[in-house]
């Protein structure tokens, strides 16, 4: 039994168990919890399909979301994010590669997957120079942020 308090759900167009997987594959410490399909349900929108459905339930990095293949009504957007809390410069490498692969580059050091999820791909250091005491170390590691797609932290020291 899961005790988080608070679990992110990801609605998706199709394919719950194939969502989890790719995301699986990247967050190696990762499993897929539960697969379910639910097939010919009741249409309560009126929209004439099936009322096919799917979930899933994974864990990544500790952390359990519920997945919902039910239909392209929502698509994700830049609103909301994940941040990954990457030990060091390979991390980031590691993260960025696996998810920016047939997704997108974005802006200081975010990016979208292939299903449009934006994510921050972030070295932990990024946040002690950017909470510094030194007024300097903190400008430049902002401006220098403001620079970058993928954050470089040997460039925002």
């Amino acid at each position: 039994m899961n005790n988080q308090k608070i679990t992110p759900c990801l609605w998706v167009e199709k394919d719950a168990k194939a969502v989890a997987e790719y995301y699986l594959s990247i967050f190696k410490d990762g499993k897929l919890k539960d697969y379910r399909l639910f097939e010919n349900m009741p249409n309560a929108d009126g929209s004439g399909n099936d009322g096919s459905f799917a979930t899933a339930v994974m864990e990544l990095a500790g952390v359990e979301f519920s997945i919902l293949a039910a239909g392209p009504m929502f698509k994700f957007n830049e609103a909301i994010s994940l941040v990954i809390n990457c030990k060091d410069q390979d991390e980031v490498d590691y993260y960025w590669e696996a998810l920016t692969s047939n997704g997108e580059e974005g802006p200081c050091g975010w990016c979208k997957d292939k299903y449009g999820l934006s994510w921050q791909v972030v070295p932990v250091e990024y946040f002690e120079l950017i909470h510094s005491s030194d007024p300097t170390v903190r400008e430049k590691a902002i401006m220098n942020t403001f620079k970058q797609k993928k954050l470089i932290l040997s460039e925002l020291k």
